[in-house]
């Protein structure tokens, strides 16, 4: 894809929460200093124009779970480029995109934006790769659903009716919860489905401190969803998992949800990374040693605050940081100041089920909410706020104000 030598070019790459963001960020600064397309180009690189709706993967019927980005992308400018990219040169500031079509592009850029998202970590554990499930991705997902539905197939057993969640981090809660309804709804009212998380720390949520657990563990032991703690899965086959401790669940459904790490693209940028492989940023999200480029989402490491806070892999801190890395991408070309990243509020919303749900608020994750009244919020959260805006041209600018997104 040639770039006339007159036009500036920012090359965004995924269409996840930062990625979306990313682009109407960047529109919106250059619709505001009355900057044409033609004067500065804005292309978004991703398999297709859409946004999986990641967070709420853990529901049933997530094929329904994607909004389209065409129309949105078309009201404020933005080149949508179908493909994946697979290549980046930094040095000559050129990403190669394998298209649609299976043929090859190249597309320079002045800036660069990697907003390639995460991947679930799957350790080499015997058997993870050809027995586990997972809702990292939509195929995934969709993948799990089916499976499930086939459970009613066949015959009655403790096998078929067990599922064991490796992991009882915030996805794995939100997936073992969910899951005594689902089941019921697949087996029958009468069914008893078993669902037992399995995790290595010695307490479920580790990541939320001690505040909300009692909550959770209430939860988990109104739903009935057993936990296997300070032990991990040792290996998998077709008939279930054996545990670290050697205690083995016969179970024809394990579901992995045990880590992330950032997207393998972020490897070719010549940058310091974290255990997580996310790219260190400074405050305008630039990575320091590599010019022209800035990462983004769960592709960044990034302070929130001046005290030690750092975004985590979630939808919440990528929409925001997608907003600021877009504005500063633009800002950068246009000689305009740049907007250094901040995020001092934080909430989580934890789905728990037909139990309801837990809302907290800050770093120390204190409870303001817990049942059908956080419930509400967290349906609320998961059917609007973090949807794309309309195919508006104004409405779809205005969104992407980096000091507003996500201003809980």
């Amino acid at each position: 894809m040639p770039k006339n030598p007159s036009t500036q070019r920012i090359v965004i790459i995924g269409a996840g929460f930062a990625g979306m963001y990313a682009a109407l960020s960047a529109a919106r600064l250059r619709d505001m200093k009355g900057v044409s397309p033609q004067e500065l180009e804005i292309a978004l690189v991703a398999p297709e124009p859409t946004l999986v709706v990641r967070p709420r993967l853990y529901e049933p019927k997530p094929e329904t779970l994607t909004a389209p980005l065409q129309d949105v992308l078309k009201a404020i400018d933005v080149i949508y480029v179908q493909g994946r990219a697979e290549t980046i040169d930094t040095k000559s500031r050129a990403v190669e995109i394998a298209t649609a079509k299976g043929a090859r592009d190249t597309l320079q850029y002045d800036r660069l934006v990697v907003a390639t998202g995460s991947r679930l970590f799957r350790p080499d554990i015997p058997g993870l790769a050809e027995h586990a499930f997972s809702v990292d991705q939509l195929d995934d997902a969709v993948a799990l659903d089916r499976h499930l539905h086939s459970l009613a197939d066949r015959p009655a057993s403790p096998a078929r009716d067990t599922v064991v969640v490796a992991g009882g981090g915030f996805t794995g809660i939100e997936v073992a919860t969910e899951m005594p309804a689902r089941l019921r709804a697949i087996l029958g009212k009468n069914a008893r489905p078993r669902v037992v998380i399995v995790e290595r720390n010695e307490g479920v949520a580790p990541d939320m401190g001690v505040g909300p657990r009692p909550v959770i563990m209430g939860a988990l032991r109104e739903l009935g969803v057993e936990t296997r703690l300070g032990t991990g899965v040792a290996a998998l086959d077709e008939g279930g998992v054996t545990l670290a401790n050697g205690v083995r669940i016969e179970s024809a459904t394990v579901i992995w949800s045990a880590g992330m790490r950032a997207a393998p693209l972020t490897a070719q940028i010549p940058a310091e990374r974290d255990n997580f492989g996310r790219l260190l940023v400074d405050r305008a999200l630039r990575v320091p040693s590599v010019p022209g480029v800035l990462a983004t989402g769960d592709a960044a490491k990034a302070a929130c605050d001046d005290v030690g806070n750092y975004a985590l892999m979630s939808c919440q801190h990528a929409t925001r940081m997608g907003a600021f890395a877009g504005h500063n991408a633009a800002a950068e070309l246009l000689g305009e100041p740049l907007k250094p990243y901040h995020q001092k509020a934080y909430v989580t919303c934890l789905d728990l089920g037909a139990f309801g749900a837990l809302f907290t608020r800050g770093w120390d994750r204190k409870v303001e909410m817990v049942g059908a009244e956080a419930k509400k919020t967290k349906q609320e959260i998961n059917t609007v706020w973090i949807y794309p805006p309309r195919a508006e041209r104004a409405a779809a600018l205005a969104s992407a104000d980096p000091e507003r997104v996500t201003d809980l």
